[in-house]
């Protein structure tokens, strides 16, 4: 699972490693040699786990599906993107900063505040 393109429908064979990788990041991270270019590209389709290559010079429209199961694999990518939230301890040791929204927050009574019986019975004095 690719974590820099979380659509990728296709993994790369990479001709310089013979290894097969989601993309190009990947392959950096994993390789110390660059990725090498070539014009015959193997794929190996993530919906029916398959083969196939292409020639990239004679590249036609009809060339974005898989030739076995017609997997469209060339879309847009969808790229994570940073979320700004709260960071904490862990909420399995320490859940002081989580707050459940389905619970009814409890009438906490405090030692201010008197029943209106209360506070006749104080003024009766």
């Amino acid at each position: 699972m690719c974590k820099h393109i979380l659509n990728a429908q296709v993994s790369i064979r990479a001709p310089c490693c013979k290894q097969w990788y989601d993309c190009s990041e990947c392959h950096a991270e994993k390789q110390t040699h660059k990725l090498v270019k070539t014009m015959e590209m193997g794929f190996l389709c993530k919906k029916c786990k398959k083969a196939f290559y292409k020639d990239m010079e004679k590249y036609e429209e009809s060339d974005e599906f898989c030739p076995y199961c017609d997997n469209h694999y060339v879309i847009e990518a969808k790229i994570p993107h940073a979320v700004v939230g709260v960071e904490g301890e862990d909420a399995r040791i320490d859940a002081r900063m989580l707050k459940d929204e389905r619970m009814k927050a409890k009438n906490n009574h405090s030692v201010f505040e008197l029943d209106p019986d209360e506070e006749a019975a104080l003024l009766d004095f």
